[in-house]
């Protein structure tokens, strides 16, 4: 028995096991306020805990598989959608977005959850955001796991999109990303491929 897994949002999670599908649940609730916005957050278990930052363009669910695996070996697996991600608020103004407010919706949630310090996993993204949490906050981590992305030391000099455009080229899909309506393209023709072939 995995256990439950809780959502702050309602709807179902499901998982493969050797060509059956179990149906997890989960419980309709309100999200976690804090830092000003609500997070929208799932977690499963009981335990050591295990918090999980997903990339972009990604969102918690993400996570699904590694919650319900670690959760079925004694941890606590949480997993926030990301400010701006999901069912999570997305403040409306750029500058809502930097690192700090980021690291601060994570204190504030581990606090709401009354958790003095984690394991952190990071992807892509949440990577990022995992390094600065370690440099910013120490004090709430037990350990680090990340994946994608190595450690890059902040450098106001340093401008990334231009760089991912001099070492990736123009077609990286960052830099693709910052011409308008560029992205709602890029998704519709992912969705379309996946749908229609």
């Amino acid at each position: 028995e995995i256990g439950r897994l809780r959502s702050s949002a309602n709807g179902t999670w499901r998982r493969r096991l050797g060509g059956s599908v179990e149906s997890r649940s989960a419980a309709a609730g309100s999200p976690w306020a804090t830092n000003g916005i609500n997070i929208h957050v799932a977690e499963i278990g009981n335990g050591p805990a295990v918090l999980f930052l997903h990339g972009f363009p990604e969102l918690l669910y993400t996570w699904r598989h590694q919650m319900l695996s670690l959760s079925a070996r004694g941890y606590r697996a949480i997993a926030p959608d990301l400010r701006g991600y999901g069912d999570s608020d997305a403040p409306p103004c750029a500058s809502s977005y930097t690192a700090f407010h980021i690291i601060g919706d994570l204190v504030g949630l581990l606090d709401a959850l009354g958790l003095d310090r984690v394991f952190l996993v990071g992807h892509d993204w949440g990577a990022m955001m995992a390094w600065y949490f370690c440099l910013i906050r120490p004090d709430r981590i037990r350990a680090l796991v990340n994946m994608s992305v190595v450690f890059q030391p902040r450098n106001p000099k340093r401008k990334p999109v231009e760089s991912m455009r001099a070492i990736l080229g123009d077609d990286y899909y960052i830099c693709r990303f910052q011409v308008l309506f560029c992205a709602c393209f890029f998704f519709f023709f992912a969705f379309y491929k996946v749908v229609f072939g």
